[in-house]
């Protein structure tokens, strides 16, 4: 994880160092562009340029398909995923799916003729993984645990910053509690010391907990009869646990609309109660490499850059697929670069 912190904070230095002063920007898109880069050299250790932005411009076509409330819904139904050919909605969705499925077998074909155990990506400790009985991971397992980091960790991790840069710059209070915590580390913070801060930490809680990026769990199947609430559950029946209306209970989060990191150090939330990436076994396989990069991300931008929001209207949650994200995009504006040195 050290090695990954630094690359991800120099992958957003590469990103904000584009931007220039008084220039207008959609965090969004911006934080898409970052997350997509920590994803291809952090998970997939691409460095055949031309691979990564073929990967690059195939993810973010498929990402955007789900924009469509229409094929967003097949997601939930697979008796309709029907392939009539590249221009029919699913079909489409399954011609974007085979472009990626070229890029990821090209690129395990050639990694596998040169595993290197020195390298730290993750398809690279995946290569060199073995099982009990000494067997490594075949071409097609490898391509699935790669497109489930891929699509878990791009999209999703880029509107979770752009709601806390929305959330951080609406309030200058929280922006300069943040900044006070910061200074405490001194001008060239280890990645590791700036993710254990505990007001950054309530800062990305409390983002993922009144916006969740994703609203629904993954679905359980009911296995014998069982009454939940005062309902009877036959087998069969799937049952998706709702984060949207858990994280707004007033019981657990008072003035549940109230942006308030506060409540994640006044209190310690169990897994049932805050669960931004789902509950249980089946809980998101990204967690860890999100939260580390929504921190380091988050106190990149602020340690480096004054930048201030566009726009003051309220930024209001618009469905994207099967995620929350910000309507407008957060709208921002590039201000002085600050004089700070990170570590990087």
């Amino acid at each position: 994880m050290r090695t990954y912190g630094q690359l991800i904070i120099e992958l957003a230095e590469e990103e904000f160092a584009q931007l220039s002063s008084g220039q207008a920007f959609t965090a969004r898109s911006v934080m898409q562009d970052i997350s997509m880069a920590v994803i291809l050299k952090v998970v997939f250790g691409v460095s055949d340029r031309e691979r990564f932005y073929q990967l690059k411009q195939r993810i973010a076509a498929l990402t955007d398909a789900f924009q469509s409330p229409f094929l967003a819904g097949l997601l939930f139904f697979p008796s309709l995923q029907k392939d009539l050919g590249p221009k029919s909605p699913w079909g489409y969705v399954r011609h974007l799916q085979r472009q990626i499925d070229e890029c990821l077998y090209a690129e395990i074909r050639e990694r596998r003729e040169r595993i290197d155990a020195s390298h730290l990506d993750i398809l690279s400790l995946l290569l060199c993984a073995r099982d009990e009985t000494g067997e490594g991971m075949t071409d097609v397992e490898l391509r699935d645990e790669l497109m489930t980091l891929l699509l878990a960790g791009h999209e999703t991790t880029a509107t979770a910053i752009a709601w806390a840069l929305y959330w951080v710059y609406k309030s200058t209070d929280i922006r300069e509690k943040l900044l006070r915590e910061l200074e405490t580390l001194g001008n060239e913070p280890d990645p590791l010391s700036i993710t254990r801060l505990p007001y950054l930490t309530a800062v990305c809680n409390e983002t993922l907990r009144i916006y969740p990026v994703a609203m629904l769990t993954v679905p359980r199947a009911v296995k014998e009869p069982v009454e939940l609430l005062g309902y009877s559950l036959e087998p069969g029946t799937r049952l998706y646990g709702c984060i949207y209306l858990t994280h707004h209970r007033e019981d657990l989060y008072p003035n549940p609309r109230q942006f308030k990191p506060e409540r994640f150090l006044e209190r310690q939330f169990s897994p049932y109660e805050f669960l931004p990436f789902g509950g249980g076994v089946r809980r998101c396989i990204g967690e860890a490499l999100a939260s580390f990069e929504m921190k380091l991300v988050l106190a990149t931008v602020l340690r480096r850059y004054e930048l201030a929001l566009a726009d003051h209207s309220p930024e209001h949650p618009k469905r994207r697929g099967v995620t929350l994200a910000p309507a407008r995009g957060v709208r921002m504006v590039m201000g002085a670069r600050r004089g700070v040195e990170m570590s990087c």
